[in-house]
């Protein structure tokens, strides 16, 4: 796999942000973790020790909760996956998460919130690649 993406890019931000949700949305996250988790951009957070990714993600995951809890969206699904029933076979994701926002500017306030961005460098330093799809209900 050549391409991997673990941020927003610009491009993609616009497009989302300018649709103006307001119905709730759920975000499909698929994950793939590092073997160990790097914290070269985030310093500051980095454990003791060396950890996993999978252990990186479980600390990002344990401060972003009660953030999402404060602003009424929340985890509904978390579980580990398999390889694809109907997909390419060499595509594999360690972890999906299904998380309902209320509203876009709810997924907004939690992305741009300054107690988020203090943390979100466990999630860059876990992630090898991510995926990450808004849903919306089908009318």
């Amino acid at each position: 796999m050549s391409n991997t993406y673990i941020k927003v890019t610009e491009e993609a931000g616009k497009q989302f942000f300018s649709k103006q949700h307001k119905t709730p949305i759920v975000m499909l996250n698929l994950l793939r973790f590092k073997k160990v988790a790097d914290y070269s951009d985030s310093p500051h957070l980095a454990p003791v020790k060396e950890i996993s990714g999978s252990e990186a993600y479980r600390l990002y995951m344990r401060s972003v909760q009660p953030m999402l809890a404060k602003i009424g969206s929340q985890l509904i699904f978390s579980g580990t996956a398999d390889q694809f029933l109907i997909g390419p076979m060499d595509e594999k994701w360690d972890l999906v998460l299904l998380v309902k926002h209320q509203k876009m500017a709810d997924f907004l306030e939690f992305a741009s919130d300054p107690e988020y961005l203090k943390i979100e460098g466990h999630r860059t330093a876990a992630l090898a690649d991510s995926r990450l799809l808004p849903i919306k209900k089908a009318p």
